[in-house]
């Protein structure tokens, strides 16, 4: 009943938002032609269609959904949501003007459909800032605290404990713990486990946290009847928890429940389709966009040293696939191309090689990767077979990162995780991106990458890595 209450919920927020986006198609569309110029003759879908705007209405509160706009107030930080709103609406409203101009639509006015992005951002703004206002208040009165039993005071209960005291706009409140013996830092002490069913019926709490220890699995059973005596919704720290994904998915077997532990939201069919038809879209638009500066860089190129335009070299993909990589020749002709590092002092880059790394311009031609399915705009950076085989070997989980396409840029490269740094880090960047992927992520990292991830900061020295092992350029 909880779940269904939850998804009305949703449901009714996104119908709220999309009637703030229409609402401000109407109000744009009179300030732009009624209030600034007057009482003319021009109808209200005279200049953008009702049925369009209605569908892009329909696009952004999806686009919403997919951020993850809709979960309950108290799980975003307000300044985050408001990010995202701003994003998505900027994105949505330059892409719908784009759109225009290509298909050479000439009667509408790009006042309004500035006026109509300021005021829509601003209608839903105001919702979200209202209904966050209510809820911090009633957090702060009391009537949204969910307050908590646990159960154990070991390493997990202390874990738990600690994640809710750092997430104070959760709204949770540890009353107190129940456990065999009394710890320090994890708050009130309530009794043993054996005394468990009196204390729930003292205290009533609206939720009880289960966090035993392996060495008191024995206990489960007991406390689970005792909960679901008194009515009492229930949750489980597992003692397995670290190695869990962000988001597990679970499978019946029978009686047999089993625990998807390298589940992504890419496997999802329609998600994996969503993603490709992102890239799809957005590698054509960007081969367009930048074919003057591919043809340029060609020509440059070409006349900074003899050889080939393109730099082709074998990287590894998806399921483990090898596929031929393109870039930009930086590069003079040389015999170490599979296995040679990169360095910023390289003697074998040109001049002009050493200008268009550094803006990533010798990137580019993997927009065709991605055009052909190779690669993804967002994904990990791909690796060359020499250096996966001997990563594989020494770096827990590397091969996870093969569950995907690789992309042109990534989680961890828009962190600073690119040149000469360490691979572990660059590893657990890209595991938890391919465990929480969703549109949104793509998105960001899209615009981080635009806001400076194209310059390259190599190092001016060749060095080593905390492990003493040195890093190629991805």
């Amino acid at each position: 009943m909880q779940q269904q209450n939850r998804r009305i919920i949703v449901f009714m927020n996104m119908v709220c938002d999309m009637v703030l986006i229409l609402l401000a198609y109407v109000v744009s569309f009179l300030l732009r032609f009624y209030v600034l110029h007057g009482t003319i003759n021009v109808a209200l879908t005279d200049v953008l269609s009702l049925r369009l705007i209605f569908a892009y209405s329909v696009i952004v509160v999806l686009l919403y959904w997919m951020a993850h706009l809709y979960v309950p107030v108290t799980y975003m930080p307000l300044r985050r949501e408001l990010l995202r709103v701003f994003v998505i609406n900027l994105v949505g409203a330059v892409a719908f003007g784009f759109l225009l101009y290509v298909f050479r639509v000439t009667d509408f006015s790009r006042l309004a459909l500035v006026l109509f992005f300021l005021i829509s951002t601003g209608l839903v703004y105001i919702r979200r800032v209202i209904i966050h206002a209510v809820a911090r208040k009633q957090r702060i009165t009391g009537s949204r605290q969910v307050h908590v039993v646990l159960i154990g005071n070991g390493k997990l209960a202390r874990q738990y404990v600690q994640d809710v005291r750092n997430n104070p706009h959760l709204g949770i409140t540890v009353d107190g713990y129940v456990g065999n013996e009394e710890a320090e830092g994890i708050g009130r002490h309530f009794g043993s486990i054996e005394a468990l069913e009196p204390i729930l019926e003292k205290y009533a709490p609206d939720q009880v946290v289960v966090a035993l220890e392996p060495s008191e699995t024995g206990y489960i059973q007991s406390v689970l009847e005792a909960v679901e005596k008194e009515g009492i919704p229930v949750s489980m720290v597992p003692f397995y928890s670290e190695f869990y994904p962000s988001h597990p998915t679970f499978e019946i077997l029978g009686r047999t429940k089993l625990i998807n532990l390298r589940a992504t939201p890419l496997d999802n069919i329609a998600l994996s389709a969503l993603k490709r038809t992102m890239d799809l879209v957005g590698s054509t638009l960007l081969i367009i966009l930048f074919s003057p500066l591919m043809l340029f860089t060609a020509i440059g190129v070409k006349l900074s040293s003899p050889g080939p335009v393109f730099f082709r070299q074998a990287r590894i993909g998806k399921d483990k696939k090898p596929f031929t990589m393109l870039k930009f020749r930086s590069m003079r002709i040389n015999a170490e191309e599979k296995t040679g590092w990169s360095t910023a002092v390289d003697p074998r880059r040109t001049r002009f090689g050493s200008f268009i790394r550094k803006y990533s311009i010798d990137e580019l031609p993997q927009l065709f990767n991605v055009f052909i399915g190779d690669m993804s705009l967002v994904g990990p950076r791909p690796e060359v077979p020499y250096y996966v085989y001997q990563f594989k070997e020494t770096v827990p989980r590397y091969l996870i990162r093969q569950q995907v396409r690789p992309g042109m840029t990534g989680w961890a490269q828009v962190h600073g995780l690119r040149g000469d740094t360490s691979i572990e880090a660059r590893v657990d960047y890209d595991i938890w991106y391919i465990e929480n992927w969703s549109l949104w992520l793509d998105i960001r990292i899209l615009f981080l990458t635009l806001l400076g991830g194209f310059i390259n900061s190599e190092t001016l020295t060749e060095r080593s890595n905390k492990n003493g092992r040195k890093n190629p350029r991805r």
